[in-house]
C-alpha cells in the first residue's frame, strides 16, 4: 500500500498530477480542492494517497490531510459510491464541509455534489453518521504527524530542466476550524455527550459561525444540547 509520495511536481493536469519520486513518476487524482492548494510545477509536493486496486486497474488518489483521506475511505465504502463520486464530494463540500453535512444529517448538501442523486445522499449520510464523530475528532490528532521535518533534498531536478530555487509543499495541517471543532468535541464527550448528539451540535454551532474558536463552540453546542422547553 501507498500511504504517502513526497517528490517533485511533474505536471498537472484537469484531474491529477504526476509526481517525480526519485526518478519514477506517480500519476495521482485529486479532488478540485486539492489540485488548487498543489504548488507550481518543478517544486516539492507531499500527499498522502489511497491506492484503488481492480482486475484491469490500479489508481492512486491524493490528499493534502489524513482528514479527507479518511472521508475518501469511507466515502468509498458506501453501496454506489466510487472514487470518482468521493472526490465530487469533496470538491464541492471539502473535507470540514463533508463532516458537517454527515453529521447533521443534510443529505441536501451532500446531493449538491456533481454527479450525486438523493437516493445516494441519503445512503451516504445514513451509512456514515456514526462514523462523523471519530473522524471530526481527528481534526485535533494529526497535527503532530503532519508538522514533520521539510522535505530534505528529495526533489531533483531533472538534468534538461532549468534549476528553480527549492520550494518544500507540506501535507496540510488541519484548519483552524477543524481542530477547533474537534476540541470541542472531545470537550463534550468528556462531560458524558453521546459521540452523535455531540458531533451533530457542534456541527451546527460551526455551520453558524465558522470563525469560532474551541470555547464557543462548546458554549453553542451545549446551548443546542440543552432540553428543551
Amino acid at each position: 500500500m501507498i500511504g504517502k509520495l513526497t517528490g517533485r511536481l511533474d505536471y498537472k493536469a484537469l484531474d491529477h498530477v504526476m509526481i517525480d519520486v526519485r526518478g519514477v513518476g506517480y500519476i495521482v487524482y485529486c479532488s478540485d480542492r486539492t489540485m488548487a492548494t498543489l504548488p507550481s510545477v518543478g517544486e516539492a509536493v507531499q500527499l498522502y494517497t489511497e491506492l484503488l486496486v481492480r482486475e484491469d486497474l490500479m489508481q492512486l488518489f491524493g490528499f493534502t490531510s489524513l482528514v479527507e483521506k479518511e472521508w475518501h475511505r469511507l466515502l468509498t465504502s458506501v453501496q454506489g459510491v466510487g472514487a470518482k463520486v468521493s472526490l465530487a464530494i469533496l470538491s464541492a463540500l471539502g473535507p470540514d464541509g463533508v463532516s458537517r453535512a454527515i453529521a447533521l444529517g443534510d443529505w441536501a448538501t451532500v446531493k449538491a455534489a456533481k454527479g450525486v442523486g438523493p437516493k445516494t445522499a441519503q445512503r451516504i449520510v445514513l451509512d456514515l453518521k456514526d462514523k462523523a464523530p471519530s473522524v471530526m475528532a481527528m481534526g485535533g490528532t494529526v497535527t503532530d504527524a503532519l508538522n514533520g521535518p521539510e522535505l530534505d533534498g528529495v526533489v531533483e531536478p531533472l538534468e534538461e530542466a532549468p534549476a528553480k530555487p527549492a520550494r518544500t509543499s507540506k501535507a496540510k495541517a488541519p484548519s483552524g476550524a477543524a481542530a477547533a471543532s474537534a476540541g470541542a468535541l472531545s470537550a463534550l464527550g468528556n462531560l458524558g455527550y453521546g459521540p452523535s448528539d455531540a458531533a451533530a451540535a457542534v456541527a451546527e454551532a460551526a455551520a453558524g459561525n465558522p470563525d469560532a474558536g474551541e470555547a464557543e463552540l462548546i458554549r453553542a453546542a451545549l446551548r443546542l444540547l440543552a432540553p428543551k422547553g
